[in-house]
């Protein structure tokens, strides 16, 4: 049988892919994404997206750098390598960074150093808002875990070299600054503070701070101001801390109960500005003295679940937001007089809802009365939640 190949000159057809078009979502859409998954508090979607496509990667790097988070010497270092300035990506996810949180633990054997934060800081050129977290170090043998606060507050921890302040001092010209001092050190809350004259915002807790040596006061003007102390600051220190916020100071919390003293010079030197004001109690009557002065108050928050009865009785007139605590024992009847009178501008009540406090025999009447008066009631057993409630704007 013969065989039969094909000619060379024979010609077929050729055959042409059919290429897909891939669709392309507008880029605003893209960042509206990204940024709902980003408020939801979903990182693992945001760097999912990362992986998407060229036109998601960008916005999606940028959102997941936007917070960053330095606890040790190890991710410092990552962190430098990323935001390095000598390359265009280096550069972009350098200028990306809005909030960054930081743990200076001396007590780690590869803890951050106090050189390495600062370079880290000045990498940042948009930083907004610092949080910072000091640890001092413990004698060998006596790092338990779970120690009182008090305890691990009697550690020590250096103050902050003048290499470290001057690298500071050349960097972003933050807002807002968190700093949680768990040492024994006094002096290093005073040192950060002389570094940025911009602060706006102010949250200190922890080991409470000495009046500085200087003689000049501190120079920023604050607007909001969050204390959690474990025991009162001096007088002399906030009048050295607050000279220059007599005009502007807006929102004030108190996280523990201040001195007498203390809310005293407060509520005399600020009432008259402040719009928000927390406290951790109001069960006398200079608490509920305190809280008529501030005739400008638009939200008020109490965490204690008992309060006298006094506090509402003259509740500023402006005042929009309530927020306090219920339990079942949690006396409602001055707050339904204070609702049913009709004397402020409420708009909306919150609840810290304690343990068995959904069983407190006033509380279906509190919801009549705010939907009949249209206010708007929120309940919640998180005290984080609660806490976060009505704060003012972020700086």
């Amino acid at each position: 049988m013969p065989l039969f190949f094909p000619s060379a000159t024979t010609t077929t057809t050729p055959v042409h892919p059919i290429m897909s078009t891939v669709p392309h979502l507008p880029l605003e859409v893209v960042i509206h994404i990204l940024e709902e998954a980003y408020l939801a508090l979903d990182p693992h979607t945001i760097l999912q997206a990362t992986l998407v496509c060229r036109d998601w990667s960008v916005p999606a790097q940028k959102l997941l750098f936007s917070a960053v988070t330095l606890a040790s010497q190890t991710s410092c270092l990552a962190f430098a390598a990323a935001v390095d300035h000598a390359t265009p990506r280096g550069r972009m996810l350098g200028d990306a960074v809005l909030r960054m949180r930081v743990v200076l633990d001396h007590n780690q054997p590869f803890g951050l150093s106090q050189h390495s934060f600062a370079h880290a800081v000045i990498a940042c050129p948009n930083l907004l808002e610092l949080n910072l977290a000091l640890y001092g170090s413990a004698s060998p043998g006596k790092d338990v875990v779970g120690l009182p606060d008090l305890l691990r507050m009697r550690r020590p921890a250096p103050s902050f070299d003048e290499t470290t302040l001057e690298l500071l001092r050349s960097g972003p010209s933050i807002r807002a600054l968190t700093f949680a001092n768990w040492s024994e050190n006094q002096t290093s809350v005073a040192q950060l503070l002389d570094v940025w004259p911009s602060l706006k915002a102010l949250t200190v807790s922890g080991t409470p701070p000495k009046l500085p040596g200087s003689t000049s006061p501190f120079s920023c003007a604050l607007e909001q101001l969050r204390m959690n102390f474990q025991t009162s600051p001096s007088v002399d220190f906030m009048k050295w801390l607050l000279h220059n916020s007599a005009a502007t100071l807006r929102v004030l919390e108190l996280e523990r109960e201040p001195s007498p003293e203390l809310l005293e010079y407060l509520v005399e030197a600020h009432g008259e500005t402040l719009r928000s004001l927390a406290l951790p109690a109001a069960t006398s009557h200079d608490h509920a003295q305190a809280v008529h002065k501030c005739m400008q108050l638009q939200e008020l928050r109490v965490e204690h679940a008992w309060a006298t009865p006094l506090l509402y009785k003259r509740l500023p007139a402006g005042l929009q937001h309530l927020a306090l605590a219920l339990d079942q024992d949690t006396a409602l009847q001055p707050v339904l007089d204070a609702v049913r009178s009709g004397n402020n501008a409420l708009r909306a009540v919150t609840l810290q809802v304690w343990e068995s406090g959904e069983q407190n025999p006033q509380l279906p009447v509190l919801k009549l009365l705010c939907a009949y008066r249209g206010i708007e009631l929120k309940m919640t057993k998180d005290i984080r939640l609660f806490r976060a409630i009505g704060r003012g704007d972020r700086i």
